[in-house]
Formats: C-alpha cells, structure tokens, sequence
C-alpha cells in the first residue's frame, strides 16, 4: 500500500495535528515519566538538553533535585542552570531570560506559602504560556490519581503530586525503563511498569480524542486486544488478573482464563483451581478449558486460533537437571509465542 495511503496510527495523527496547532506561541511540554527511583530519568533528561544545547538551542535548567548522581553533576556543568529561590523555581527570572527551553527536574513539589503559585507544576504552566518550551520529569507515584496505587506496591508514601489533568496537557510523553535486579523486583517493576504505561496511553489518546471531538470527528475504539491467563492450581491468579484486568480495562480488550484439562490432577489441585477459576469467574473473564497431550501445544493453538496478543503464565523458580538441559514449558512458550508479548508471574 502506497504510504501516502496508509491510515495513521494515532500517534502519527497526534505528532501532526499538534505541529499545525502549536506553531504560535504557546510552550510546548514534554515529560520524562518514571516508575521508579533511580532509574536514570534526570540523566535521560539533561543528557537531552546537552544534545539541544549542541544543536544550537536556547536551553537553561530551572530546577535541579537537591542530590544529583555523578553523571548528571557532569552533564550540568555545560549547562546554563538558573538558580531556585528555596525549593520554588524563579519564574520572573525564567520569564525575562525568556529562553527556547527549560529544564524542570521534578514536577512534584508543593511551593512555600507566599509564594505565586501554589505547585511546581502550576508554575510550568506560566512557563508554557509565556512561550516557554518545558521538559520535565516525574514518577509515578507522584500523580495524584496514581498514588494509593503506587503505595500499595511500593510501601511508601508522598503527599505532593501533580494531577493526570496537568500531565494530559504534554505534548510528549516518554517512559524511562528500569532494570530489575531480582524476581521480587521483577514482580513489582511489572506492576509499575503497566500502570506507567496505561497512563502514557491515556495522555495520547485524550489529547487525540479532544482534537477529534473539537473538529467534529468521531471514531469507536474496537477490541483489538486479546489477553489470556493461564491458570494451573499453583498459579498466582490474585497478580496475574489483577495486572491482566488493568490492561483489558484500559484497551477495551477481551479477558480470557485457560486451563489445559489435566485427567489425573489430584483432589487437592482440582479444589486449587477451581478456587482460581471462581475467582477469574468474579473478575468478569471468559473461562476456556483446554485439551491436548502437550499443555503448551494447547495453549499455542488457543491463542493463534483466538488472536491473543498477550499471554501471562505462571513459572516457579524450582527444577532439576532436567530441567537445566531441556529447559521447561516456560521456556518452549517463550520460543514459541511469536506476535505475542508474553508476561511471567513468580509462582
């Protein structure tokens, strides 16, 4: 098909319409969204003002956190920083020196009474509407709709946010990825990672339904995501539809639990699953059992035949030799599974 012809993603739409909207004089904002500390969203950030800075852009740093690592101490020295005043950012002098772009580290930060303007976040705002183009960071659990969420994975508490009201007003919006070190943070990096990613989906798609809605157009979102968990009697189904039921919510997507028919599972796994199952039941999922002499050839077959697009399985950590040479059923899915992303729970 001729690419003139091709139907836009709408991200491509969203990139396009904003271009022909946003030439005048308004600011522009992108965010550098983490979910997780520590995960290089500061250095991500002035590692791109040093680019623009090289490329002959006007970019000063309106805000830099309290403690800086080592690679970001050096990316600042080359790099025109305008001083806080405490903790707020010195919107006056931003304003006069009036520059292309400026950096904001840390969007989450309540400012001190007497001060213009409530919020960090706020005063961004002004920034953008004086003409200044913003890049800013943030994790999420700093957003305000986000934050009993986030604790309940995390443990730990904020009271400053930002609202997703403000973060839908971005222009971009890009994820910063964090390395997991161990299964237990594997386990919770995932749960952080979808909701970071729910919420970038949700800033893309409310910025492109409000020019839609504005010009007159009006489209219906179809199912076009299939999601199935695979539920075995030690499966851990509490995380595994949890995490499911965040993404089928968010996509509009069909919900699927399968379970491959087992004729001599004991008495004690048949009331284990059918715990599960009821379970999967409540939670509003279509419940499949499947048959075949290979679990994983049933699985397979399921999922091409229905159109899955992703796959979440359980996968215990304990094996034997067997084990370690032929590999296991989580590994066959793995090799197996392509045109599906695959997501593995700890059981």
């Amino acid at each position: 098909m001729p690419s003139e012809l091709r139907r836009k993603t709408p991200e491509e739409l969203l990139r396009q319409v904003q271009a022909e909207e946003r030439r005048a004089t308004n600011g522009h904002l992108k965010v550098f969204l983490g979910y997780a500390s520590g995960v290089g969203k500061s250095f991500r950030m002035f590692d791109e003002a040093r680019r623009r800075r090289e490329r002959g852009q006007d970019i000063v740093i309106g805000a830099v956190q309290p403690r800086v690592p080592a690679d970001v101490a050096v990316l600042l020295e080359n790099l025109e920083v305008i001083p806080t005043r405490g903790i707020a950012i010195d919107v006056d002098t931003l304003i006069r020196r009036h520059p292309t772009v400026c950096v904001i580290d840390g969007l989450a930060y309540d400012n001190p009474p007497g001060t213009r303007n409530p919020t960090r976040w706020q005063d961004v705002q002004e920034l953008m509407k004086a003409g200044i183009k913003v890049i800013g960071s943030i994790n999420i659990q700093y957003v305000a709709e986000l934050r009993e969420e986030v604790e309940e994975i995390t443990g730990k508490h904020v009271k400053e946010t930002v609202p997703v009201a403000f973060l839908e007003s971005a222009d971009e919006i890009e994820i910063v990825d964090a390395p997991a070190n161990d299964v237990a943070d594997t386990q919770r990096l995932s749960r952080l990672r979808e909701l970071a990613l729910v919420l970038a989906a949700d800033v893309v798609d409310h910025q492109l339904n409000t020019y839609l809605e504005a010009h007159g157009i009006h489209q219906h979102p179809g199912a076009q995501e299939r999601l199935m968990v695979c539920v075995t009697p030690r499966a851990n189904i509490t995380e595994m539809l949890e995490n499911a039921r965040i993404i089928a919510d968010r996509f509009h997507a069909e919900l699927i639990v399968a379970y491959v028919h087992q004729p001599e599972i004991s008495a004690a796994d048949q009331e284990a699953l059918d715990q599960k199952l009821t379970m999967a039941k409540a939670a509003g999922a279509r419940i499949e059992m499947l048959d075949g002499i290979s679990p994983v050839d049933a699985i397979l077959d399921f999922a091409h035949n229905r159109g899955i697009t992703q796959l979440f399985i359980g996968h215990s950590q304990r094996g034997g030799l067997a084990t370690r040479i032929w590999g296991t059923p989580v590994d066959e899915l793995i090799r197996r599974s392509r045109g599906m992303d695959l997501r593995i729970f700890p059981q």
